[in-house]
């Protein structure tokens, strides 16, 4: 592609006065204007819209707001420096700058003052939930019309757009995979349902259930908060039922490895006496004892793709001088099952 310096070159004028006609700033004599012009469509000049916009007073950021939670190190966590990296790959990659913020949990957050004051062109929200401060904030930016995307979490609300992966579908698998060894009193370890991924999963797996025609069973459904600790606290009753169960199915890896930790401890082995599988396919997954069979999750692939898709619409906007954004926007990533150890019998694996 040609530089702006190649186009002045050619016009016979400044770099600056490329940029001030390209972008319609500033009183230019008409054949100024028609030289330049005439030497980008020679060169095939293109306007980055983007960067134009930020020539006209935006800040040049692109803003991740995620939850502040105390005593948790978000950045170390599998999920968020999986999504992170793969937003600050396609914002680098777009030469745009990143600003990460943080909210409270379950309270109202005002998003669009962060657009009034130039911190940032446009938004990307992790980590939000279905609780009604929550939706409400994010509800605020979709009818404000302001360019956003929320990441691995649907709101009933059409306007509100996400990019998110197939957690029923993952979920299902990982229920069929067990089902399809001989077990039918599966357990499911969840996270809160005030995550949409949760409920998903809660729904691939009950889809399994029906596909045999087993009966779901409240009883055998266990609650968690997405961390190893609440897997391993989740064992004590999980051993209460243990006589009921054949297998455990886990929302996530973090909470199955500390499952599989408390049920050691208790001197239940894994998979011998309970298989278990994980879910998100972890950095850890391939390398506890034993090895956790899980479902990939493309969290990379999930926030490469909002960040693209965000500043796609802000080029849109910019070239049609207001916003393009439309209802409905809605991506769904596949996910996949990995088959480890800890899912199989000894005589399989």
């Amino acid at each position: 592609m040609a530089s702006r310096k190649e186009v002045a070159d050619l016009a016979g004028v400044s770099e600056a006065t490329v940029s001030r006609v390209l972008n319609n700033v500033g009183p230019i004599k008409e054949e100024t204007r028609r030289k330049v012009l005439e030497a980008a469509d020679r060169l095939g000049y293109q306007l980055n819209a983007i960067a134009s916009s930020f020539a006209k007073g935006r800040s040049g950021n692109i803003g991740v707001v995620l939850p502040h939670v105390p005593k948790v190190r978000l950045f170390s966590t599998f999920y968020f420096s999986e999504i992170l990296s793969g937003i600050g790959e396609a914002v680098q990659e777009a030469g745009m700058g990143l600003l990460l913020l943080y909210r409270e949990p379950g309270a109202e957050f005002d998003y669009l003052s962060l657009f009034r004051t130039s911190r940032i062109d446009a938004c990307l929200v992790l980590g939000a939930t279905s609780l009604p401060e929550e939706e409400r904030s994010i509800s605020a930016m979709a009818d404000s019309d302001m360019p956003f995307y929320v990441i691995d979490q649907k709101y009933e609300n059409p306007r509100i757009p996400s990019v998110l992966a197939d957690h029923v579908q993952g979920s299902y698998l990982a229920a069929k995979h067990l089902l399809d060894r001989g077990h039918r009193s599966i357990g499911f370890l969840n996270g809160s349902p005030h995550y949409s991924n949760s409920r998903d999963r809660l729904e691939g797996y009950r889809r399994a259930l029906r596909e045999r025609s087993i009966p779901f069973d409240e009883r055998l459904l266990f609650e968690g908060n997405y961390s190893r600790k609440s897997g391993f606290e989740a064992a004590d009753a999980i051993l209460r039922v243990l006589d009921r169960l054949d297998a455990v199915a886990c929302s996530n890896d973090r909470m199955a490895i500390g499952l599989i930790q408390g049920l050691k401890e208790a001197g239940v082995p894994v998979p011998g006496r309970l298989p278990v599988i994980g879910y998100d396919d972890s950095d850890a997954a391939a390398f506890v004892d034993p090895p956790l069979s899980t479902v990939r999750v493309p969290f990379y692939e999930m926030g490469k793709l909002a960040a693209e898709r965000l500043m796609r619409e802000l080029s849109l906007a910019a070239k049609a001088g207001g916003s393009e954004a439309e209802a409905g926007r809605i991506e769904i990533l596949p996910t996949s099952l990995i088959i480890r150890q800890s899912s199989l019998t000894a005589k399989e694996s």
